[in-house]
């Protein structure tokens, strides 16, 4: 957002500026967020976004009003002052309505009364026809140091309605514990100039600071470089009815004080002025902005990542344990599908013998009963290849495991990662929605898919094997795949030899079993080779079952937990964003409001 730099007037421009950082406020505010606002956070931003509008739409205005209220305490001469601003006595000319209320409001008869502040129509109001005065508005108001303290309820009531204070002293009240604790209460949300009146009496030959110099050196102490300082005599002004007394003591500035309300607040200064307390809610605006601003967590997600990755990886482990424990009860099944599978290498008569050891071996096994294809036992709720036929047992294992264990662990992980998140400076609150969302995820589905892919894999580095397995595995194969019916043809040829060519006739029932024998137990030898040096077990799968199975399942925990701080400080950080642009508008507007105050020659009020 940058500000019309035209030197036109600036509330013109002022306005829509405060319109569009009250929308661009009031759309942060609404925004859903990572980062929560506190109730009282929200609360002054939801004040400030509110005054915003006020503002705008109070400064949206053609003529702009200056209310210039006179304040001091008494026998300072307020009232001499505002009579002799007006020329006559204007608490006894031209009122609109009595009243008994001591205010006095002194405005432009072109002005219309509805016009003015709800406050100021309880006063006693006074017009005038001076155009000079055409756009300001002089208010008298009760003494702040009466003893009737229904009186300074009402100065109170009308300050907040002033543009300018004209703070009123003389040499005896130029600086009253009472009236300069309420300056200094003031002075950040109105401008204020300063009136030393009586000053033919503060003219004496008297050692001592003169109270025009003590007022001055104690308003720099205040901050202020340059104050507006007038030194009146207004009693003489009264008493003299329009024209210029005589015997004016030195310095005396009431016509300059009369020159500068007439000639020097102009439209421009009368712009400033009403604008000057815009300044003040856009550094409100500004801190509060900057207060709400969302921490940078990209460091603490890293650690927790990191401290996460251990957590997860921990609970893999133990997760991959309860599930090789639900499915030792199918370990018959597992061991008879490992060597199904392991056999379809073999061919002829050591295969016909693999078979048939087989169904024997695992005449119990469950396996034999199952239809192998996997999508219809699993109700095609897990997609698994067709020549998978153990899916039903992996999701009886799931289910199995999850109703015993795996349901509660899921709530234990979070409060252990929330726990670990702590550790590392993250605040649990951006966390446990996220994270407590995971853990109500279908995980069976998912674990079911973790036990078949790591059954999977662990099939593959049995009947696949790598290195010397591989080695002894070909050698192995090639030699059951003929080695037996080598033996069946050699036993038999030798046979026929001593029977045709030696004409050995006596061939009894031992030599004729030995056709058979001698293949079977060169098959028996082999396949004890092959159990000896590759077994499929399940002793010897599990150990290879388990760390398969968990390092599947912390790529599972990691893939859908591991994200979440990262993209939490993520979300930060584009609130982050919002909050830098927001507070970079609200001091775009502020520089440039600064500039054309001082530009309006009124950054001395």
């Amino acid at each position: 957002m940058t500000p019309d730099s035209d030197p036109g007037p600036l509330l013109r421009t002022l306005a829509p500026l405060l319109r569009g950082l009250g929308r661009r406020l009031r759309g942060w505010l609404d925004a859903r967020r990572a980062f929560p606002l506190s109730m009282l956070a929200r609360a002054e931003l939801e004040g400030l976004a509110a005054d915003t509008a006020r503002q705008a739409d109070a400064l949206d205005v053609d003529q702009p009003l200056l209310v210039v209220m006179l304040m001091g305490g008494t026998g300072v001469g307020k009232s001499s002052l505002l009579n002799a601003l007006a020329g006559a006595p204007v608490a006894q000319s031209s009122f609109t309505r009595p009243t008994t209320r001591d205010p006095v409001v002194y405005f432009h008869q072109s002005v219309r009364t509805d016009r003015l502040d709800p406050a100021l129509r309880l006063c006693r109001l006074a017009s005038h026809d001076r155009p000079g005065l055409e756009q300001k508005i002089l208010v008298d108001t009760p003494d702040l140091d009466s003893n009737d303290t229904a009186n300074r309820d009402k100065l109170l009531a009308l300050l907040p309605v002033a543009d300018v204070v004209l703070y009123v002293g003389s040499q005896e009240k130029y600086h009253d514990k009472l009236g300069w604790e309420l300056f200094k209460e003031q002075r950040r949300r109105r401008a204020f100039a300063f009136v030393l009146n009586k000053w033919d009496r503060c003219l004496t030959n008297e050692s001592g600071v003169r109270p025009d110099d003590d007022l001055m050196r104690d308003l720099k102490d205040e901050g202020f470089e340059n104050p507006l300082l007038f030194r009146t005599n207004a009693r003489a002004w009264v008493e003299a009815a329009g024209a210029t007394p005589t015997d004016l003591p030195d310095g005396e500035q009431f016509r300059l004080l009369k020159n500068w309300l007439e000639l020097g607040l102009t439209r421009l200064e009368i712009e400033a002025v009403k604008a000057r307390g815009v300044g003040q809610l856009l550094s409100q605006l500004g801190r509060a902005a900057s207060a709400a601003k969302p921490p940078d967590l990209s460091e603490a997600a890293a650690k927790v990542g990191g401290a996460w990755g251990g957590a997860l990886a921990e609970e893999a482990a133990v997760q991959s344990e309860v599930l090789v424990g639900a499915l030792e009860p199918y370990q018959t099944e597992v061991e008879h599908h490992f060597s199904v599978e392991g056999q379809q290498r073999f061919r002829g008569l050591m295969a016909a013998y693999l078979r048939f050891t087989t169904f024997f071996r695992y005449a119990g096994s469950r396996l034999r009963d199952r239809n192998p294809i996997t999508g219809r036992l699993l109700g095609g709720r897990v997609e698994t290849p067709a020549e998978w036929n153990l899916g039903a047992f992996a999701q009886d294992c799931a289910r199995a495991a999850g109703e015993r264990v795996l349901d509660q662990r899921g709530a234990a992980l979070v409060n252990r990662l929330l726990v670990a998140a702590d550790g590392q400076g993250f605040p649990l609150a951006l966390l446990q929605e996220r994270t407590s969302a995971v853990s109500r995820l279908d995980w069976r589905e998912r674990v079911t898919r973790a036990v078949i892919d790591a059954l999977a894999e662990v099939e593959r580095q049995a009947t696949h094997p790598t290195g010397w397995r591989k080695a002894v595995r070909g050698t192995l194969g090639f030699a059951a795949n003929t080695l037996p019916a080598a033996a069946l043809v050699g036993t038999a040829g030798v046979l026929l030899w001593d029977f045709f060519v030696v004409g050995n006739t006596d061939i009894g029932l031992v030599k004729l079993a030995m056709i058979g024998l001698v293949p079977l137990m060169v098959v028996i030898v082999l396949h004890l080779l092959v159990v000896t040096l590759l077994p499929i077990r399940w002793p010897a799968i599990r150990g290879e079952f388990r760390r398969e199975l968990a390092a599947r399942l912390e790529a599972e925990l990691g893939r859908v937990y591991q994200p979440i701080p990262a993209e939490v400080a993520a979300a930060l950080a584009a609130e982050r964003a919002d909050v830098d642009a927001l507070t970079k508008d609200v001091a775009e507007v502020a520089d440039w409001l600064a500039g054309r105050q001082q530009a309006a020659r009124v950054g001395e009020l």
